[in-house]
């Protein structure tokens, strides 16, 4: 059975009498980028810190890239880059200082030339020899992704990693990213941007309360189910048009959602089957649109949120 790049069996995090991580499992595939996602306080930082080591697990077990994190704890380390929260370093110092800090800590030899690429591919080749207390959030942000490159990780764990960062920056950094993948390294990333998720992420976990209650790829949540569709038709007049496929039977989801619009769920033939319906009884056809549900939606969907829940709480900075 081939090596996962990272696994998580039963992880459980209990604190007194309250369960913060409720026995969570999962694996990431190598070459993959895997979303973390879930609400503030769902425990995505919390699973993050027991797989990093930061905090002991109350059950559970992690394996990366083969090395159990019990019993080879220096291996295990070896293959992770990381950044939890926001990443600090020494502010009296340069950048380029405190990456040279880092690497002489590594397990194994990092040489002037890895920290020379690493300090390009995150671009910071204009402010590396500038004191970390000039830096924005985002050139931090920055700095801390080249400090977890430094030492070759097989495997990167982001937990908001693009705080601070401008939309250009983000559209570089998803690219970067995708550029580590096609080297055989994989990612997870923990994020509140859910339309970024979608756009970087090859799957995805949703937690709530601690518990993990939803894993699928991308590729499957951006599929149309090519069978049913959920369609809005805008007609002319929407009583007549309703009555119509009331009395053809197609009624499957069938609502009122504005004065000149229906929705139904059909599948492609069926669309061009109302259309000729429609028209063939005077009910003029202004516009059909096709309702995509996007990552918010299935998010909103699985954990039961508002969208003004969601404002002031999964997106809050």
């Amino acid at each position: 059975m081939a090596v996962k790049a990272l696994e998580v069996r039963s992880l459980t995090k209990k604190v007194k009498n309250k369960v913060i991580v409720d026995d969570v499992s999962f694996v990431v595939e190598k070459g993959e980028i895997f979303g973390l996602l879930g609400p503030n306080g769902a425990g995505k930082t919390t699973i993050i810190r027991m797989i990093v080591g930061l905090i002991g697990r109350t059950k559970g077990s992690v394996y990366v890239n083969g090395y159990n994190l019990d019993e080879q704890f220096k291996e295990a380390m070896s293959e992770i880059g990381a950044i939890v929260e926001n990443p600090e370093f020494y502010k009296y110092m340069s950048g380029y200082k405190n990456l040279k800090h880092y690497a002489n800590m590594a397990r194994h030899k990092v040489t002037e030339e890895r920290i020379q690429e690493v300090i390009r591919v995150v671009g910071l080749e204009q402010v590396i020899h500038q004191k970390v207390k000039t830096y924005s959030l985002g050139m931090r942000q920055r700095l801390g992704l080249a400090q977890a490159l430094l030492h070759n990780p097989s495997l990167l764990i982001l937990d908001e990693p693009t705080n601070g960062l401008d939309p250009q920056g983000i559209r570089e950094f998803r690219d970067y990213l995708r550029s580590l993948t096609k080297e055989g390294i994989s990612v997870i990333v923990s994020s509140h941007l859910l339309s970024e998720m979608q756009l970087m992420c090859d799957r995805f976990a949703i937690i709530k309360q601690g518990k993990l209650i939803h894993v699928s790829s991308m590729d499957l949540h951006n599929e149309q189910d090519q069978s049913l569709q959920n369609v809005v038709f805008e007609v002319s007049d929407v009583e007549t048009a309703v009555q119509l496929l009331q009395e053809n039977k197609l009624t499957n989801e069938l609502k009122i959602v504005g004065d000149q619009q229906f929705s139904i769920n059909i599948d492609k033939e069926t669309i061009a089957i109302v259309n000729q319906l429609l028209v063939k009884n005077n009910v003029n056809v202004y516009g059909i649109n096709l309702v995509t549900t996007t990552l918010e939606d299935r998010f909103l969907e699985l954990t039961g949120k508002g969208k003004e829940e969601v404002k002031t709480s999964v997106f809050a900075n």
